[in-house]
């Protein structure tokens, strides 16, 4: 028995959503962002379209069951009672999206959630309050040397960062208008320049996971870049934020 085609693109777009959604639910134990989930089912939609639509013979295979629908007097009945349940379903889920409630909000998003005491990184724990970027001292040491992971920062930067953050560090990347809350703006006083280099690690390394459990749940979609970068790495990132924004990490001693 030959399955039509759009029934195939059907099934094809359901187990890849599905599949999205065991592959970081079910065993990786990671919750998918749902703007980053609808970026990625957009791409697929897209994907499936171009490949049924690669020939006109599939082309008419893929939209000859929607032609016969709108154009057979025969399936009038069909027809009809598609017409009705298509906005209805339309209408329940947008009015799901943007019904009212005068209940207070379950979740506000704080912008600086307080970072732990410790944080466990590349295999060991680490005293977040204690903890000093060790190539900070190369700016007045050594700064030829400082300079060169300064370079390095914004390289691993631009191959890993600016999607979100935007290569001007403005939070407006290609990515940007597909998450929800959009990525920080590191141009703002209110942002890097208002935290120790140890929160910029902690956040780096750890990601949204990462973030406190106290308030969860939490709205991020930053990975966990421990698993993609280097200890040295994030904290050439970290060098490559400061100078290229101009401002100063804080310090407990410099408040």
């Amino acid at each position: 028995m030959k399955i039509p085609k759009l029934l195939q693109a059907v099934l094809v777009l359901a187990i890849v959503y599905y599949g999205f959604i065991l592959v970081f639910d079910v065993i990786l134990d990671h919750v998918i962002p749902s703007s980053l989930l609808t970026m990625y089912m957009f791409f697929v939609v897209a994907g499936v379209f171009m490949v049924f639509t690669a020939t006109e013979e599939s082309t008419r295979e893929l939209v000859g069951p929607i032609k016969a629908l709108v154009e057979d007097p025969s399936k009038k009945t069909i027809r009809n009672v598609v017409f009705v349940i298509l906005p209805l379903l339309a209408g329940w889920y947008t009015y799901g999206k943007t019904s009212l409630s005068f209940e207070a909000p379950v979740e506000l998003r704080t912008i600086h959630p307080a970072p732990p005491s410790s944080m466990k990184a590349y295999g060991k724990r680490y005293d977040v309050i204690k903890l000093e970027n060790p190539l900070r001292k190369l700016e007045k040491e050594d700064p030829k040397k400082f300079k060169e992971h300064v370079a390095a920062g914004a390289k691993v930067y631009i191959q890993n960062c600016h999607f979100c953050h935007g290569d001007k560090l403005d939070g407006r990347g290609p990515y940007a208008a597909g998450l929800n809350p959009t990525p920080a703006n590191f141009q703002d006083i209110g942002t890097i320049a208002q935290l120790q280099e140890s929160y910029l690690f902690w956040r780096i390394a750890t990601g949204g996971p990462g973030l406190p459990k106290e308030a969860a749940p939490w709205i991020s979609s930053m990975p966990i870049w421990q698993n993609f970068l280097s200890e040295e790495e994030i904290w050439q990132v970290i060098l490559f934020l400061y100078d290229y924004t101009g401002y100063q990490p804080r310090s407990f001693g410099h408040e």
